[in-house]
């Protein structure tokens, strides 16, 4: 009698991928896209808040009230007061800050759709599948 021998790694259940698991991977899919843009657009909208807030550092530490500062609005450049500098810069400021807070709502609420989705995901196909990504 021959001794049975087994090959390779135990054989792990079939789960069967209906047509609404694939539009939920796939909602995931594109969900998880689109919040690694948002993020990215995030962080160049607050790279330019700090660009902004050095600038205006830099125009406080100025001596000289009398000084017309260049301010770049598109591809011209106009000379304003420092005082009207300041302005300028701050309301840009808020428009940046507003806009990052509305990324980072949308952010959140995708969050928030990817978490349902992993539940979902996770309790019919359990380890078989890997929705994890790498989050820096």
């Amino acid at each position: 009698m021959a001794a049975a021998t087994m090959k390779g790694p135990v054989a792990v259940e079939d789960v069967v991928v209906t047509f609404e698991d694939q539009q939920k991977i796939n909602k995931f899919a594109r969900n998880t896209s689109r919040m690694t843009e948002l993020k990215n657009e995030i962080d160049l909208k607050k790279k330019t808040l700090q660009n902004l807030q050095d600038a205006s550092d830099d125009i406080m530490m100025l001596d000289d009230d009398s000084l017309l500062v260049p301010y770049q609005i598109g591809d011209v450049f106009i000379s304003l007061s420092q005082e009207e500098t300041q302005d300028m810069l701050e309301a840009a400021k808020e428009t940046l800050e507003q806009e990052v807070r509305v990324l980072e709502e949308r952010v959140s609420a995708i969050q928030q759709v990817l978490g349902d989705l992993k539940v979902q995901l996770y309790a019919k196909f359990g380890n078989n599948i890997n929705l994890d990504a790498d989050e820096s």
